[in-house]
């Protein structure tokens, strides 16, 4: 079809730290479908979650605007209707869209029922709020308010599912913006399907050398769990490139794979995510588009962070990117152009909650994540300052060490630059609260019911 835009396919788990892979040199990991799709990708190295934790960087996935902007701080809020919305802004352009899996912006209860008025603009709609329990799954499929269960493993039942929509959109027909969001592998990490846990023996694992010494039984086990997860998603990635190509659609289909934010897994002794180490941050970030930047993969250096999705995308397929988006378009960097973070990613917690309220040391926190250095200030000041390029795994934190005064305060400068941009005030957590009139019980955490 002349002229035709192309299809657009988001995939993403929840909690899969970008270090997780075989192509990203985890030792461990078994993810080969997901390897193959990064030799024919742009690999952005350092992409990054920049608010991570779920239902701040799905907001910002579906607005590209950042937490302090559409007021998702925490998790089990209402995202804002009034922002710029993914499903939407495609479907105007003439774009058949679908949304299958995990939502997390609704934030009126993880079971109930999303109507129409607040499903951004998707069409197909087979989704849930939220669950952890993947092999008792549930959803709702377009406007019925029955719930219905995905039946097995639900990664597997919902890819399938993918599998049968792409089956039903071919090279002559509207392009498709769909998006797959699996649950795994955030935890509980111990609900693979049996197949796939028996592929890891927790004792033979190579752990990252940030795992302290109290902490090795604990990661052994769950990184066992999480990483069978992983080689069954991998497998479920592997059947939807597999459809994709065999349907005719390879070379003018954008697919996009990432994840929402990181999991600690027992590094620096800590778990899930929020925090702000590499594990929870670093993100994997592949984009393929054959027509466009051939099948041959390349890694890319820019630190591309959430919000950045939605107008990449709007970019690639010649969309206007609406003024209330706040992410950058990397359209033209990808083609060889400037980059347009000019290096630089922006991290923020504005409230810390759940594992990371302040009672287990969580902290309200401001960085800059760029190609070398990771740079953190707490509300009470400097707090992390690591040379990721010399210091992979974070083991030393240099403030305080003379021979790096100089870079740490130029990136502590860049920071205030960046804080003046970004109009934000950098105030305590309970400030935002009471800003989107957010109530939360003893650990940070606004009530939800399931």
């Amino acid at each position: 079809m002349i002229g035709r835009k192309p299809n657009v396919l988001l995939v993403f788990g929840d909690q899969w730290r970008g270090q997780a892979f075989g192509y990203a040199a985890d030792p461990n990991v078994q993810t080969p479908h997901i390897d193959g799709l990064a030799d024919e990708s742009l690999n952005f190295e350092n992409a990054v979650s920049g608010c991570p934790v779920c239902c701040p960087a799905r907001a910002s996935l579906l607005t590209g605007q950042s937490p302090l902007t559409h007021g998702v701080i925490v998790n089990d809020v209402s995202l804002n209707q009034g922002s710029p919305s993914m499903g939407k802004l495609f479907s105007d352009k003439g774009y058949e869209t679908a949304y299958i899996g995990k939502w997390h912006v609704d934030g009126r209860g993880r079971s109930n029922y999303i109507p129409r008025e607040r499903r951004g603009g998707f069409d197909y709609w087979k989704v849930l709020e939220c669950t952890h329990d993947y092999n008792a799954s549930h959803y709702y499929s377009g406007d019925s308010e029955e719930k219905l269960e995905w039946g097995g493993y639900d990664a597997i039942t919902q890819t399938q599912d993918a599998i049968e929509y792409i089956r039903n959109h071919g090279p002559d027909d509207d392009p498709f913006l769909m998006v797959l969001s699996w649950g795994p592998p955030h935890d509980p990490y111990l609900t693979a399907p049996s197949e796939y846990r028996a592929l890891y023996d927790p004792d033979s694992l190579e752990l990252r050398p940030n795992v302290p010494e109290s902490h090795i039984g604990w990661t052994r086990d769950s990184l066992a769990g999480y990483y069978a997860h992983c080689t069954a998603l991998d497998d479920c990635m592997g059947k939807l490139l597999q459809e994709i190509d065999g349907q005719g659609l390879t070379d003018d289909t954008i697919i996009l794979f990432f994840s929402d934010h990181g999991d600690m897994v027992g590094s620096h002794g800590m778990n899930n995510k929020q925090k702000p180490w590499q594990e929870s941050v670093s993100v994997p970030f592949l984009l393929r588009y054959p027509s466009r930047f051939g099948k041959e993969g390349k890694t890319l250096k820019a630190p591309i962070d959430v919000p950045d999705i939605l107008p990449t995308l709007l970019g690639l397929c010649d969309i206007e990117v609406p003024e209330a988006c706040e992410g950058r378009d990397f359209t033209d960097y990808m083609s060889g152009g400037s980059d347009p973070s000019d290096g630089i990613a922006f991290l923020q917690c504005p409230h810390p909650f759940g594992q990371w309220w302040p009672g287990a040391g969580g902290r309200s926190y401001r960085g800059i994540r760029d190609e070398r250095y990771t740079y953190v200030r707490a509300l009470e000041g400097p707090w992390l300052f690591y040379d990721n390029e010399r210091d992979p795994f974070q083991l030393k934190n240099l403030l305080g060490d003379a021979s790096y005064d100089k870079a740490w305060r130029e990136i502590d400068a860049e920071l205030g630059r960046q804080l003046s941009f970004r109009d934000d005030e950098f105030l305590p957590g309970s400030a935002y609260l009471d800003y989107f009139g957010y109530e939360v019980g003893a650990r940070g955490t606004v009530g939800y019911s399931l």
